[in-house]
Order: structure tokens, then C-alpha cells, then sequence
């Protein structure tokens, strides 16, 4: 799949806890990419970080499981995520 393609879902993820300084949006844009997904990663000035991601829903799944995975960097403390179909 060809990342953009077959775009239907978005979801937002703010993820909580050590996430600032510690590679966690490099690594999240490369799950993204990994997945065949679009979005972004962004600190914002709590100390969060926003992920923003497009694509098909059972990759979304996949990708919002690997933000609460092991491998994630730093100490994730909780994951608040919304969904909503495109167009």
C-alpha cells in the first residue's frame, strides 16, 4: 500500500508522560510509515505529545497499539485517542 492510499480513518492521539526529548515523534513517524499511514507527531507545551494519523482502520489499530508497546520510547503514561471517518 501506498502511504496515502485508501485513506477513511483519522485518529488523534495525545500521549502523556515521558515523551519530550526521548526520539518518541521520530519513532512515531516511522510507525506511521511502517504501516502505510500519513500524519504527524507534534510536542506540544504540556509536556505531550499530539499524533495525528490517516489511513485504513485495522492499520490505525496496529499503529495506536504500538504507542502503549514496549518499544515505545520514553514512559508512555496513558494514551487519550478519538477517531472519526473521512470522506
Amino acid at each position: 500500500m501506498v502511504a496515502g492510499e485508501g485513506v477513511n480513518r483519522e485518529c488523534i492521539a495525545r500521549v502523556r508522560g515521558d515523551v519530550q526529548g526521548v526520539g518518541f515523534r521520530w519513532w512515531a513517524r516511522d510507525q506511521l510509515g511502517r504501516l502505510g499511514l500519513t500524519g504527524s507527531a507534534t510536542n506540544l507545551m504540556d509536556g505531550s505529545v499530539e499524533v495525528v494519523a490517516r489511513g485504513d482502520s485495522a492499520a490505525l489499530d496496529r499503529f495506536v497499539g504500538s504507542l502503549r508497546g514496549p518499544r515505545t520510547p520514553g514512559a508512555v503514561e496513558s494514551v487519550e485517542v478519538h477517531y472519526r471517518d473521512l470522506p
